[in-house]
């Protein structure tokens, strides 16, 4: 279990912003949110991708998409559907970028 740690309060991360963020759309624009939740999203894959030397990371972005499918009927309508999409593409791209970042790093550091 200390193995898949990190991985873990990375993706518990993710889901507290998936579930705790959109109270808060009464007060702020729900667009707003929604780009929001987007850009922690790039932000904790890229993390993820930086961190992680498990191949299980590969599988995050999936993950996120499935974990994004119980909000929709819980905050949005049926229309948010689109936006696991959006949410798969942008973890892939940021976990993509990491594990590039993690690879610089490491050949620096030699």
């Amino acid at each position: 279990m200390r193995k898949y740690a990190k991985e873990f309060i990375i993706f518990l991360l993710q889901m507290l912003m998936f579930y705790l963020f959109p109270l808060a759309m009464p007060i702020y624009h729900p667009m707003g949110i929604v780009l929001m939740i987007l850009l922690v999203t790039l932000i904790l894959s890229v993390v993820l991708g930086v961190i992680s030397k498990v191949r299980l990371k590969y599988l995050y972005p999936i993950a996120i998409a499935i974990l994004f499918l119980p909000t929709v009927f819980i905050y949005y309508n049926e229309s948010a559907l689109i936006h696991s999409v959006w949410y798969l593409v942008i973890s892939s791209i940021g976990l993509l970028v990491g594990v590039f970042i993690g690879l610089i790093i490491k050949l620096h550091r030699k």
